[in-house]
């Protein structure tokens, strides 16, 4: 596949992640408290689902294995705020097994091989280590963020989702940067901001 194309598909999935913060964050700034609208999910999820598909065609193993882990968390937030059975029966099958199936895919047409995840000699492996532990810290906000709304029965956002968010967010900017990935650094630059923004409304909140 064109590289053209490859990134149009990541930048359009950054598009649409930082696209859901910007209107949390809006929403949020007006509301002087964290808030977290129905549709942050429902981009979350279309986002994590394009930024997989981006990560596969790159061989790019932190990204897929980032992007795995919560995708799935992503869907149980739509299940909480009662949204996932809206989708159409088959589209919700499709959805649960798709990064299953992109990777029989590969294996099946010759086109993949397990092994590039981890010999790709565009990421030394020092660097792979790096960018899996910012993508782990990274996944694990939304672990905290499901543990904390399944003990809440309310989908929401605490503070130390946000700060996992931060610490994530840097470590894969950092990632970026010595990748020279434009889609990663585009998306996480942005990030920085409105985790550090809404750390601070979350903290007047908790004072007010």
């Amino acid at each position: 596949m064109d590289s053209w194309l490859i990134y149009t598909i990541g930048f359009f999935a950054q598009l649409l992640f930082s696209g859901r913060m910007i209107l949390q964050w809006i929403l949020s700034e007006k509301s002087k408290k964290i808030i977290t609208p129905i549709v942050f999910w429902h981009l979350s999820l279309l986002a994590s689902f394009l930024l997989f598909v981006y990560g596969y065609l790159r061989n790019d193993f932190a990204i897929m294995m980032g992007q795995t882990l919560t995708y799935f968390i992503y869907i149980r937030n739509l299940q909480l705020q009662g949204e996932w059975h809206r989708y159409p029966k088959l589209f919700r099958i499709f959805l649960w097994i798709f990064p299953l199936l992109i990777v029989i895919y590969g294996f099946n047409n010759n086109q993949y091989d397990a092994a590039k995840l981890f010999r790709n000699e565009a990421i030394p492996f020092w660097l792979l280590i790096l960018g899996s532990l910012g993508q782990l810290i990274f996944t694990l906000r939304f672990i905290y963020q499901w543990l904390y709304s399944e003990r809440k029965k309310i989908s929401s956002l605490p503070l130390g989702f946000w700060l996992l968010s931060l610490l994530g967010s840097g470590t894969i900017t950092i990632y970026a940067i010595l990748r020279k990935d434009p889609v990663l650094l585009a998306g996480h630059g942005i990030g920085l901001i409105m985790y550090i923004r809404n750390i601070y409304i979350q903290k007047n909140e908790v004072k007010g």
